[in-house]
C-alpha cells in the first residue's frame, strides 16, 4: 500500500499505491504516516516526494470501510489515521514535495495543503467533497491552496479546482504533462538537497514556527463537527446513497466533486 524509496542524493520517495482510486483504509493512513516520519526521522534524508501510483493522487478515505463497520470504530480510526497523516507530512523534518496526479480529493486535499511543495501534473483537480457525505474536514488545507472565499464556495458546492487554478494562485509550484511529473518533483527535491541539510532541516522547522495557523488544532476542530454529523444520523442517511445513479450533485453522474462516475466518491474525517 506505502512504499518508500531513498536515492544516493538523501532523497525520499514514499509512494501510494492503492487500487482502485487510492482512497485509503485506516491501516493505510497509519502506514502513511510512519512512512513520511520515518523518512524524516533519517538523517541521510534531505527531502520528500510524496506520489501516487494509478489513476489518481488520493481519493480521501475509504468509504465503504465505514459503512461495513459497526458503531463508530472505523469512523474514529479514520478520524485518527487521517489527522496522523496529514500532521506526519507537515511535521516531517526535511520538505515535503507533493507530486499530484489526477483527483485529489478529501483526504489527498489534506496531504497537499500540508506539503511544503506541491507540483501538480496538468489533469489533477482538487476538492472536498465532504458536504455530500455527511462529513467535514480539510477545510484547513483547502485554505492553505486558495483564498478564502474560493475556498468556501468549493465546500459548500463540492466543486473542484484545476492544478492550473492553483498554480495561478501561488499554492502549485509547477504544472507539468503527466509523463513529466515524477521527473519535475524529484528535481525540485534534487535542487533542494544540494544544500545544506542542516540549513534546510532548521529551515522547515522555522516555517513551522512561524505558521500563522496552527494546522493541528485547527483541523482536529473541524473533525468534531463529523462526529457530530455521524451522531445525529445526517451522515448515515446521506451514504445510504452512496453509489446510486444520481446521488452525487447535479451534472456530476454518481460521483462528487466532479469527477467521472467511475471514481467512486471519498472523504476525510
Amino acid at each position: 500500500m506505502i512504499s518508500t524509496a531513498i536515492d544516493a542524493d538523501g532523497i525520499a520517495e514514499v509512494v501510494v499505491d492503492h487500487p482502485p482510486v487510492n482512497a485509503l483504509p485506516v491501516a493505510g493512513w497509519y502506514e502513511l504516516a510512519a512512512a513520511v516520519r520515518a523518512a524524516g526521522a533519517d538523517g541521510a534524508v534531505r527531502g520528500v516526494v510524496l506520489r501516487a501510483e494509478g489513476r489518481g493522487f488520493n481519493a480521501g478515505v475509504d468509504i465503504k470501510e465505514i459503512q461495513a463497520s459497526d458503531g463508530f470504530a472505523a469512523l474514529i480510526g479514520a478520524n485518527r489515521g487521517c489527522f496522523a497523516a496529514f500532521a506526519a507530512v507537515y511535521e516531517c523534518a526535511v520538505p515535503v514535495i507533493a507530486a499530484v496526479h489526477g483527483f485529489c480529493l478529501g483526504g489527498g486535499v489534506g496531504l497537499a495543503g500540508n506539503a511544503d511543495i506541491i507540483v501538480a501534473s496538468e489533469d489533477a483537480t482538487f476538492g472536498l467533497p465532504e458536504v455530500d457525505r455527511g462529513a467535514l474536514g480539510a477545510a484547513t488545507h483547502l485554505s492553505r491552496l486558495v483564498p478564502q472565499h474560493k475556498a468556501r464556495a468549493m465546500m459548500y458546492t463540492a466543486a473542484t479546482a484545476t492544478a492550473a487554478e492553483l498554480h495561478a494562485f501561488g499554492s502549485v509550484y509547477a504544472v507539468v504533462p503527466r509523463d513529466q511529473l515524477r521527473g519535475a518533483a524529484l528535481d525540485v527535491a534534487a535542487e533542494i538537497a544540494a544544500k545544506d541539510p542542516a540549513v534546510i532541516r532548521m529551515a522547515k522547522e522555522a516555517f513551522n514556527g512561524i505558521d500563522p495557523q496552527d494546522v493541528r488544532r485547527s483541523y482536529r476542530y473541524e473533525q468534531g463537527f463529523t462526529f457530530e454529523l455521524n451522531l445525529s444520523g445526517v451522515s448515515d442517511r446521506l451514504r445510504e446513497s452512496f453509489g446510486r445513479p444520481g446521488s452525487g450533485p447535479p451534472g456530476s453522474g454518481q460521483s462528487e466533486s466532479g469527477q467521472p462516475s467511475a471514481e467512486p466518491p471519498a472523504r476525510t474525517d
